[in-house]
């Protein structure tokens, strides 16, 4: 759907729930000054293709994780938050390894994702539990990753450099100009 969504002359929102939105919108709580700003942002970068209730409700707990995890709030909080606002993360690990299936649904993906994150001790660790996991790990582990690197202070060097590896030339040029922008300033 986004596919064709972006080839559109004039694109409109196609009420979607998918998990792209949830995926995509952890850049949002580094902009934000306030957790109402965040929201904010949440709704308006979301809206542009998932309007559904549950793509919003999706991205929004995922930009919402972020942002708890960038003010240094334990993983108690985040859970705590999460639960009482959005989804359920009554998990249990084995559990999901044995059961989960792929699914593109937010509201599929987005708490699982979350759960897979709290119970990490590492951002490499997150990223391993989530793909343990299955289903549609690059969006699970998209989720997890934005949430693992605000709480444990970013991508580990290594991880990150091993990554560049993987970009062709136009990428890697487009990666160095964005990081001279962000050292700039």
């Amino acid at each position: 759907m986004f596919k064709h969504w972006l080839s559109e002359k004039n694109p409109k929102p196609y009420y979607s729930f998918g998990n792209g939105a949830a995926m995509r919108i952890s850049p949002v709580a580094y902009f934000a000054k306030s957790e109402q700003e965040l929201k904010e942002l949440s709704y308006k970068v979301t809206k542009v293709t998932h309007n559904h209730p549950e793509g919003l409700k999706g991205a929004e707990a995922t930009a919402i994780a972020v942002w708890l995890a960038l003010h240094k709030k334990s993983k108690e909080e985040i859970k705590h938050y999460i639960e009482k606002y959005y989804y359920s993360l009554d998990f249990n690990y084995n559990n999901l390894i044995e059961t989960y299936e792929f699914n593109e649904s937010c509201q599929k993906t987005v708490p699982q994702a979350i759960y897979c994150f709290l119970i990490s001790k590492s951002f490499e660790d997150a990223i391993r539990i989530g793909v343990s996991i299955g289903g549609d790990t690059d969006t699970i582990c998209a989720i997890i990753g934005g949430i693992a690197e605000a709480y444990y202070g970013g991508v580990p060097k290594d991880i990150a450099c091993q990554a560049l590896n993987f970009l062709d030339k136009y990428l890697l040029k487009v990666y160095k100009k964005i990081q001279k922008k962000i050292n700039y300033n």
